[in-house]
């Protein structure tokens, strides 16, 4: 309440706001001053809140690295690329496993912006990440992802891992990015059995006949590849540039597509596109986006219009075959860096991935000819990096695969927008729809299945200005649901899986003038979450994942000269055999609130 009444009180000095504090610019990104230097002689640990991956307890039965780089002053160079080795056939963890767990560490010290970076092997994307902002004391920190779905390209000799970090390094920026990626290999666990489930409760389970094993990455179903949770894909077909800038697309404006031609093989039974997305530019805060009549009228010379809705496409021969509006990730140096530290945002350090289930599509695509696949931004301005994987199953026991589309009902995408505004004051909303249904019949040695998909999906937005645009309020809430059902030659549903996502996201900036020469202060705000749920026979999870951020810094251009924040977060999951709960708050940088349990809550 003092720092709010100490704003309050400089709102009233009288001294004009600077270029940076434009309506349009905020939220913003911003660089920590030197200034902020807390006496410390160890690198902070920063970390992103998340479901612990499987066996972060077990000792996996081999590990193999496969990359150790620092990324200095790599700003237009090529990516770093060095050769990948899967562990030899004769060691005890040759393939297949249980699960390949990636890990990757990295340090910095010194004075840096926050940067995207992605790691791809044989050109497939396994992880989009970014790098914290960090101190002159130094910063640390690890993210763990469970690759065990990219099995097929892990088994594989010959082929490059490659990683993009560009970083600038000069007087200014002294901060020299140093990574490890590490891959740990599991045997001895069934691959199908559920995340976190002890080995013990499987063998009671299977003895009884009461478990449906799976719990992998995809959302697919129960009868083999068409299990919900394994086994991994056959076949991995990267969508993606030449790797000569990194093996993502960048995307400059909404008509900006990239395409690649693929012939897949015959005896295709089931395809999965995975969608790498990550948004920078005029385009990082693109939820907070204006229309460009309101940056027009009122001389703004911000480029971050367009307004705030955007998804990102998949298209098949020019035929439309879906769509996601991508989870809003904020990177560290995001709306207030202050924020994220040592907690980052959530997604920063492992940002999601997005399944389009092609299966349906099988039809038209087993012909032995090739395709173009083509990814676009509707509404996207500069720029966007994107790529896909494409994860396809097959028929070991047949040439070629019988398949046929039943149902192809994609109607427009639905946007009404509303704006008024007087001047720098106004109010922007947009509302959008979205909804998929398609369906197709595929005769493999699973059956003669059809596979039936609707998803759907709805963003609401508002964007308000007040006080001469120097308050500035962005609401927006995303829901989305996927349902996928199986159904066999006498029209019986064999399997059927439904996911439902929430996702609200609040971001508050009010700047007022600095008491010192061409500097602001911006009182900020974020509130967002991740929820969801999925359920497939009688296997389901949940997961809340909520995070709040609030606090104030003086900023000069885009430095942050001083400030205060305080974070709190709360993640929770459950499923059928497995709970995790932890509690964490923040404040000023330092973790003060650490709370975590593996108890499920008693259902009272």
């Amino acid at each position: 309440m003092a720092a709010l009444i100490f704003f309050l009180l400089l709102s009233t000095a009288g001294v004009s706001l600077s270029v940076s504090s434009s309506p349009a610019s905020n939220p913003g990104r911003f660089l920590k001053s030197r200034s902020l230097l807390r006496p410390s002689a160890a690198p902070q640990q920063y970390f992103e809140l998340d479901r612990p991956v499987p066996f972060n307890v077990i000792r996996p039965s081999c590990a193999r690295r496969i990359l150790r780089h620092s990324f200095a002053n790599t700003i237009n160079s090529p990516p770093y690329t060095t050769p990948y080795f899967p562990p030899r056939n004769s060691s005890k963890c040759a393939a297949p496993w249980s699960r390949a767990i990636l890990e990757i560490s990295a340090s910095c010290r010194g004075n840096q912006y926050d940067r995207i970076s992605a790691l791809w092997l044989g050109g497939a994307e396994l992880i989009r990440t970014s790098t914290a902002e960090p101190t002159a004391d130094g910063v640390v920190w690890r993210v763990r992802k469970d690759v065990s779905r990219y099995s097929s390209l892990l088994s594989q000799h010959g082929l490059n891992v490659t990683m993009m970090l560009e970083n600038i390094v000069n007087d200014e920026y002294t901060g020299v990015y140093h990574v490890k990626a590490t891959i740990f290999f599991y045997k001895g666990t069934d691959i199908n059995a559920p995340i976190g489930l002890p080995d013990q409760k499987i063998n009671q389970k299977l003895a009884s006949g009461n478990l449906e094993l799976g719990h992998g990455n995809d959302n697919t179903l129960g009868l083999g590849a068409w299990d919900f949770y394994g086994p991994p894909a056959d076949l991995i077909i990267p969508i993606a540039s030449s790797g000569n800038k990194g093996f993502w697309y960048r995307i400059e404006s909404e008509s900006d597509t990239h395409s690649m031609q693929i012939s897949i093989p015959r005896n295709t039974k089931r395809a999965v596109l995975e969608l790498y997305v990550s948004y920078h530019g005029n385009d990082e805060f693109w939820y907070s986006n204006p229309p460009n009549s309101y940056i027009r009228t009122n001389n703004l010379t911000t480029g971050r219009g367009n307004g705030a809705y955007r998804e990102v496409f998949i298209a098949i021969d020019g035929r439309f075959v879906g769509s996601e509006v991508p989870f809003p990730v904020v990177f560290t140096g995001g709306v207030n860096p202050l924020f994220w530290e040592p907690v980052v945002a959530i997604g920063a350090f492992n940002l999601p991935s997005y399944d389009i289930d092609l299966t349906p599509m099988l039809g038209f695509l087993l012909d032995g000819k090739q395709h173009e696949f083509s990814i676009g931004v509707t509404h996207g301005i500069s720029y966007w990096l994107v790529d896909a994987n494409l994860h396809l199953w097959v028929d070991p026991y047949a040439k070629i695969v019988v398949a046929k589309p039943v149902l192809y009902d994609v109607p427009a995408l639905s946007v009404v927008r509303s704006s008024q505004f007087k001047q720098l004051d106004g109010l922007f909303m947009v509302e959008a729809k979205r909804k998929v249904r398609v369906a197709g019949w595929i005769i493999s040695d699973a059956g003669n299945l059809t596979v039936m998909i609707v998803n759907k999906y709805s963003l609401r937005s508002s964007i308000q200005f007040q006080a001469s645009g120097t308050y500035k309020l962005v609401k927006q809430k995303i829901k989305a649901k996927r349902e996928t059902r199986i159904v066999n030659g006498c029209g019986a549903i064999v399997a059927r899986s439904v996911f439902k996502g929430k996702y609200p996201l609040s971001v508050i900036t009010k700047s007022l003038p600095g008491l010192e020469q061409d500097t602001n202060m911006l009182i900020t705000n974020v509130s967002h979450a991740q929820d969801e749920k999925f359920s497939s026979g009688e296997f389901s999870y949940s997961v809340r994942n909520g995070q709040d951020s609030d606090g104030w810094m003086l900023v000069k251009d885009h430095e942050v000269l001083k400030g205060r924040a305080n974070t709190t977060q709360i993640y929770s999951y459950r499923d059928s055999m497995f709970c995790y709960f932890r509690s964490v708050a923040a404040s000023d940088g330092i973790l003060v609130g650490d709370y975590s349990t593996f108890l499920c809550p008693s259902s009272s």
